[in-house]
C-alpha cells in the first residue's frame, strides 16, 4: 500500500477493540499467498492535471498528489493480521482507492517483507533533507516505480482464488464500497463491478476471482478501485485489499464468515416469514383478532417496492386464513406467489425463485425462529438470512440501494402481469409459439439517451441469466457511449397485450466492422423470442440485409448458456474464442431469420424516414 510511505502519522493497535484485532488476524492461517497492491488515494471526478489548478477541492499533499483523505492516511501496525498493518482513513468528497492491477502472488513472508521495505524506504525519502519540490518529485517517482513493476510483472503462474477486501466500521451506519476491476484500454469496454455491504464491526468480504476474470482480460494492463458510497467524512480502518490464493478448504470458510457470502450483492427479492415477523403473536393460536401488524415492518416492504425489490412469503401456516388476513390487512398485493404451508421454508423459498425466474443469491430470508433461519442457510447457502429483530434496518442494507425509477415502481405490476400471461398460457389449447403470436409482442428500439440512461445502467447491474457479455455499465461509461462516434447504443422496450414489460434489453454495435459487442436482456422477456427479434433487427441495419458479415462478442456462462443458444438458432457461427469470450459470425449471403413472433418498431427508422 503507498499512503503509509506518504507520512508518518501512526496509531497503536490498543485503539483497536481485542475483538477487532482478532478478526483481522484470524483469516492469515487460511491464506497461502496474496499480491501487494499499491493502493493509494485518488478521486473519481480526476481530470489531472487541470483539476491541480481548478477544482476546489484540491489539497497538495507531501508528494504533489491531491490529498483525497481528512488528514493523514494513518498506520496501525498488527503483526499478527494477513497485512502487517491496518489503515485507518476519512474519506473526503470525491474520494476512492485506487491501484494499478497485478496478480504476482507471494508467499505470506516475502509479502510481509515486501510491505515493511516499502514502508522503510518511505520514511528514508521523507528525511531526506531536500526542499519541498525535489522532495514531492522523489516520493513521486518510488510510486511511479512500484506502478510500474507491478504492471509489467505479466500473468500470474498460478491465479488467485480471490479478492479480500478486510474493513472495520466503528459507525452506527451501515455503508457501502463499489469494487471495480476494468482493462486500461477506454476504447474497449470491459469492467466488473460488485457492491460490498460494510456494516457496524468488522467484514471480511470474499469476492471469486473466476467472476472477476469472466469480465476483464487480466492478462492485459488492468486497474483495481474500491469507490465508497455515501462514506464522506467517514471513519473506516482497512486491512487486506489483494487478490489471495487460499489454503485448500479455506474458501468455503471464508465464505461462510463473510457477511452476504461473496460480498454483497442487489437483492430482487425479499422472501418474509409472517408470525412475530410481519405480525406480532402466531396465528393460528391467537387468530385474526390476537395479531398486530408490524408498521415499522410495512414501511420497509413499501420502502424497498419502490426501488423494484420484489417480496414474497415462506410460512408455515393454514394457506386460506393467512391469505385471508394479509387481504383484510391491506398489504396482500404486496407479495408474488407467496408459500403458505406446512413445507420446509428452503422448499418454500426454491419455488419462489423458480416462479419469479431469479437466483437463489439474489434473494435474502427474514424470519423471527432461528431453528428455520438455519434450516434454510444450510439447504441455500447462497441466501441472505436476517432475523426479524433486524429487519427494519434492511432499507439501508447496500444489497438494498438502488434508485426509485418508474420501472422500479412498476416491477411488481409487471410480474402480476406475467402471472396472467402464464395463466393464459395454461389455458391455451395450441403449441407455445402458437400461443406467443397470440400475445401480440412487440418490441421498441429506440437509442441510449439521458432519459433511458439510468433503467439501461439498472438492467446491467441486475441481469445476469440473459447478459452475453457480463459488463456492468457504470453512468459515466454509458455517456461515453453515447457520444462515441463508432459505438452505438440501442434500448429495446417491450409490451403485449398483457402489460407493459418497460425496458428489458440493451444491445451495443460496433458499427464500422460490424460488430455486436455488447447485448442483454431482463429474465422477464426470457423464451419470448424478443431476443432472436433484436438479432433481427441488428442484422437488417448493419448486415445490409446479408450483404456483408456480422460479428458477434459473446461471453459464455453457466448462467446465461442456455439464453445463449438464440446464436446458434440465428444462424452464427463460432470463429474463435479466447479468454473464455467467443468470436461468432452471421456470414453474408444467408437469409436472416424472421419468424414474425415479435413486431419490431423502430423509432429510428422512422426518424431516417421523416
Amino acid at each position: 500500500m503507498y499512503e503509509p510511505e506518504l507520512n508518518n502519522a501512526r496509531e497503536s493497535i490498543e485503539t483497536l477493540p481485542e475483538d477487532v484485532r482478532e478478526r483481522f488476524a484470524e483469516f492469515r492461517s487460511q491464506v497461502e499467498a496474496r499480491t501487494t497492491l499499491p493502493w493509494g488515494e485518488h478521486c473519481t471526478e480526476c481530470v489531472w492535471p487541470v483539476c491541480y489548478s481548478t477544482c476546489a477541492l484540491y489539497e497538495r499533499r507531501a508528494d504533489g498528489g491531491c490529498r483525497q483523505f481528512a488528514g493523514d492516511a494513518v498506520r496501525i501496525d498488527h503483526r499478527d493480521g494477513l497485512n502487517p498493518y491496518i489503515l485507518k482513513v476519512k474519506f473526503k468528497q470525491w474520494a476512492k482507492f485506487w491501484s494499478v492491477g497485478s496478480l504476482k502472488l507471494k508467499p505470506l513472508d516475502r509479502a510481509d517483507r515486501t510491505e515493511r521495505i516499502h514502508i522503510a524506504v518511505g520514511a528514508i525519502a521523507r528525511a531526506t533533507p531536500l526542499p519541498a519540490g525535489p522532495k514531492a518529485r522523489v516520493l513521486g517517482k518510488i510510486n511511479y516505480r512500484r506502478r510500474v513493476t507491478l504492471a509489467s510483472a505479466g500473468p500470474a503462474e498460478v491465479p488467485p482464488d480471490c479478492f479480500v477486501l478486510e474493513c472495520f466500521n466503528p459507525n452506527a451506519r451501515a455503508v457501502s464500497l463499489t469494487l471495480v476491476v476494468r482493462n486500461k484500454d477506454r476504447d474497449v469496454i470491459r469492467r466488473f463491478e460488485e457492491s460490498i455491504a460494510i456494516t457496524q464491526g468488522y467484514t471480511r468480504a470474499r469476492v471469486g476471482f473466476a467472476a472477476i476474470a469472466a469480465a476483464v482480460d487480466t492478462t492485459h494492463p488492468f486497474e483495481v478501485e474500491l469507490i465508497p458510497n455515501g462514506c464522506e467524512n467517514t471513519t473506516l480502518y482497512f486491512g487486506l485489499m489483494d487478490f489471495v490464493k487460499e489454503r485448500s478448504g479455506a474458501a468455503a470458510t471464508t465464505a461462510a464468515k463473510a457477511p452476504g457470502g461473496a460480498g454483497a450483492r442487489t437483492l430482487k427479492c425479499i422472501v418474509w416469514d409472517l408470525d412475530n415477523t410481519l405480525w406480532d403473536g402466531v396465528l393460528i393460536e391467537d387468530g385474526e383478532k390476537g395479531v398486530r401488524l408490524r408498521q415499522g415492518v410495512v414501511d420497509v416492504i413499501k420502502a424497498t417496492d419502490e426501488r423494484g425489490i420484489l417480496h414474497s412469503i415462506a410460512s408455515k401456516n393454514n394457506h386460506d386464513e393467512a391469505m385471508r388476513l394479509l387481504k383484510k390487512l391491506g398489504i396482500e398485493e404486496y407479495f408474488l406467489f407467496p408459500q403458505i404451508s406446512w413445507t420446509p421454508k428452503s422448499e418454500s423459498i426454491r419455488r419462489i425463485a423458480q416462479q419469479l425466474n431469479i437466483g437463489i443469491d439474489a434473494m435474502a430470508f427474514v424470519d423471527d425462529q432461528a431453528f428455520e433461519r438455519s434450516e434454510v442457510q444450510t439447504a441455500l447457502p447462497e441466501i441472505i438470512v436476517i432475523d426479524a429483530a433486524e429487519c427494519e434496518s434492511l432499507p439501508q442494507r447496500a444489497e438494498c440501494q438502488g434508485n426509485v425509477t418508474a420501472e422500479s415502481r412498476n416491477r411488481r405490476q409487471m410480474y402480476r402481469e406475467q402471472e396472467q400471461r402464464e395463466t393464459a398460457q395454461n389455458r391455451y389449447t395450441g403449441d407455445y409459439l402458437g400461443f406467443l403470436r397470440s400475445c401480440g409482442i412487440e418490441a421498441s428500439i429506440r437509442p441510449l439517451e439521458e432519459e433511458n440512461l439510468r433503467r439501461v445502467y439498472e438492467l446491467a447491474q441486475r441481469t445476469n441469466q440473459m447478459n452475453f457479455s457480463g459488463n456492468r455499465y457504470h453512468e459515466s461509461e454509458l455517456r461515453d457511449l453515447m457520444r462515441s462516434a463508432v459505438l452505438k447504443g440501442f434500448v429495446v422496450q417491450c409490451r403485449d397485450r398483457f402489460g407493459d414489460y418497460g425496458i428489458v434489453g440493451f444491445a451495443v454495435v460496433e458499427t464500422l466492422r460490424p460488430c455486436l459487442v455488447d447485448l442483454m436482456f431482463s429474465c422477464r422477456v426470457q423464451a419470448k423470442r424478443v431476443e432472436h427479434a433484436v438479432l433481427t433487427f441488428l442484422l437488417h441495419r448493419f448486415a445490409m440485409n446479408g450483404a456483408r458479415d456480422f460479428f458477434a462478442k459473446y461471453r459464455r456462462t453457466e448462467r446465461n448458456a442456455p439464453s445463449g443458444k438464440v446464436f446458434a438458432e440465428m444462424g452464427f457461427e463460432q470463429v474463435e474464442e479466447r479468454d473464455g469470450v467467443q468470436s461468432l459470425v452471421f456470414r453474408c449471403g444467408q437469409a436472416i431469420p424472421d419468424d414474425g413472433i415479435v413486431t419490431v418498431l423502430s423509432e429510428l427508422e422512422a426518424a431516417a424516414n421523416a
